[in-house]
């Protein structure tokens, strides 16, 4: 014997089908996003080999990486390639120390966030996180949708832009930017000359000696004057 559902029974069923697949858990909230991380966007990029491995071994990876966490943080890096690395004179990188070598990745790199357009705008000398301008100057030019990227030694161009994210941006150099502070130190600037002495009054130097002149003479030419009277007055006492 067939058993045949009404349309009553069937919307029922429905109704209580809908309402159990809606008692369902909501769908979770997506995980938040990675923090940042210089070498694996320098690894997905690729043909950044040298630099990554200067990054770990002088610990400045970590140092972007604690720099970037900080949400007011901004970063601009400079990232030459392997064979901007490679046109380099033999020997180079091998005879920098650890300090340099810190310094040679601190100096391509800007401590705020510069766009492409930004560049337009900026003023010269930038400031690296290498630090002094004197030793570690850098400056940047534009032409068009051109920028142009001058250590003082070297100058060459942005050639494309690896990662931007309106925190952290990376550009693509082909050129090492060798800074003087390293490559070619300079004698420290001049110290201030220090400021002269004041002269002290000339009318007041000269009238003085001649005011003690004068009054040496008067006091001579009194002396005699006085003997003479002295004299004669004990004449007069002895005659009487």
């Amino acid at each position: 014997m067939n058993r045949v559902f009404s349309p009553a029974i069937f919307s029922l069923f429905l109704f209580l089908f809908f309402r159990c697949s809606s008692g369902q858990a909501p769908a979770e909230a997506p995980a938040p996003p990675p923090p940042t991380n210089i070498t694996k966007i320098l690894e997905k990029a690729g043909q950044f080999t040298i630099l990554i491995r200067l990054l770990k071994s002088t610990q400045v990876a970590n140092q972007i990486n604690s720099q970037l966490n900080d949400s007011n943080s901004e970063l601009t890096i400079f990232a030459p390639t392997d064979n901007a690395f490679s046109s380099l004179k033999s020997g180079t990188l091998n005879s920098l120390n650890d300090e340099q070598k810190e310094e040679l990745l601190q100096f391509h790199m800007i401590p705020t966030f510069l766009s492409l357009s930004n560049f337009q705008t900026v003023s010269n000398p930038l400031r690296t996180q290498a630090g002094d301008a004197y030793e570690f100057p850098l400056n940047v030019t534009t032409s068009g949708n051109s920028v142009n990227v001058s250590s003082g030694l070297v100058n060459t161009s942005i050639s494309g832009t690896i990662y931007s994210d309106n925190q952290l941006a990376v550009y693509q150099l082909d050129s090492v930017l060798r800074p003087i502070g390293i490559f070619q130190p300079r004698p420290p600037p001049p110290a201030p000359a220090p400021e002269k002495p004041k002269k002290k009054s000339k009318a007041l130097s000269d009238d003085t000696p001649a005011d003690s002149a004068g009054d040496n003479s008067a006091a001579a030419g009194k002396w005699p004057v006085a003997a003479v009277g002295v004299a004669a007055a004990a004449g007069v006492l002895v005659f009487l």
